[in-house]
């Protein structure tokens, strides 16, 4: 099949591959994106661990602490301008505050009332669009609850109180002190925005993720020309260190990279004078997974001029 070069520049910005490489792994592959980034990572030709989305959209994500609960929501705006106006940092408070009334849930959140009008979520953040006169939307939301303990948040890139470009939950499932359950969760949340991880623990990770990495993996390890015997010991050992780099309890500990983040927890049983879970997380990074559409300013300068 033709391979264009708008698919050899997406493949590129995905991989960090050379363009030669990248036009080649799309002819092995018959233009197939995903199977070229996995030929090109089998090769050791990919610059990257893994197809990452692009931050391509502005706004803000915001995150809303009840009593034994959190969420976080991203609400999109199409400049960073808007991100800076007092009118919608308030509009993605209030709609955090009411991502926590409801669960996380994205649809009941848009379709609730908003606070202090008489009208819904979606309702309101139209009616900021005509007064600002941007394009803007509640794009999702998530919250985490736990019977005892706290939910901790993380806000990185902070441009106002509980707002900024990437938003962090952890849920600390405990009986202990609550100031020490929010210190631990803090310090989780941090590691969680630093590191990004897939999962909280190898079982939450979908067998269809560790069966591409395995093949990948095979497929690395084919080309050390060893037996195999050899090659299924080296590929048991990457796929091991896979989920020791890419789950958050067996991940360093960016706060102390002496332990993981499971013997963390554990370390904090003490001061909390009870046992610790951790339960969950969630991570929003502004506009990641939207594809921002990229324009060519020398020619929107000389359309504008009637050239």
């Amino acid at each position: 099949m033709n391979i264009s070069a708008t698919m050899v520049k997406d493949l590129r910005d995905k991989t960090g591959a050379g363009m030669m490489d990248c036009k080649h792994a799309l002819a092995e592959n018959n233009g197939d994106i995903e199977a070229a980034i996995d030929w090109l990572r089998a090769k050791g030709l990919s610059k990257a661990a893994k197809k990452a989305g692009r931050v391509a959209a502005e706004g803000l994500v915001g995150v809303a602490v009840g009593a034994t609960s959190a969420a976080v929501v991203e609400v999109n705006s199409e400049t960073d301008f808007v991100a800076r106006n007092d009118a919608f940092q308030a509009l993605v408070r209030a709609v955090a505050a009411v991502a926590v009334e409801k669960d996380g849930d994205a649809a009941a959140v848009a379709a609730a009332t908003y606070p202090g009008k008489a009208h819904s979520v979606d309702a309101e953040v139209k009616e900021l669009v005509a007064t600002i006169g941007e394009n803007m939307n509640f794009r999702r939301s998530a919250a985490l609850k736990v019977s005892a303990g706290a939910v901790a948040t993380y806000i990185h890139s902070a441009v106002s109180e509980n707002l900024g470009k990437i938003g962090v939950l952890v849920a600390v499932e405990s009986t202990g002190k609550t100031e020490e359950l929010v210190k631990l969760g803090k310090q989780i949340a941090m590691h969680v925005a630093a590191t990004n991880p897939l999962a909280l623990a190898a079982e939450d990770i979908s067998a269809d993720v560790v069966e591409r990495e395995r093949a990948i993996f095979i497929e690395q390890a084919k080309e050390s020309g060893k037996p195999a015997a050899v090659i299924e010991k080296m590929v048991e050992g990457r796929i091991r260190k896979f989920f020791e780099e890419s789950t958050l309890l067996k991940q360093a500990f960016v706060i102390n990279p002496e332990l993981t983040v499971e013997a963390a927890v554990k370390a904090a049983e003490g001061p909390a004078g009870a046992p610790i879970k951790i339960t969950g997380f969630v991570r929003f990074a502004l506009g990641e997974g939207i594809d921002k559409q990229e324009s060519d300013f020398a020619a929107e300068v000389a359309a504008a001029a009637g050239h």
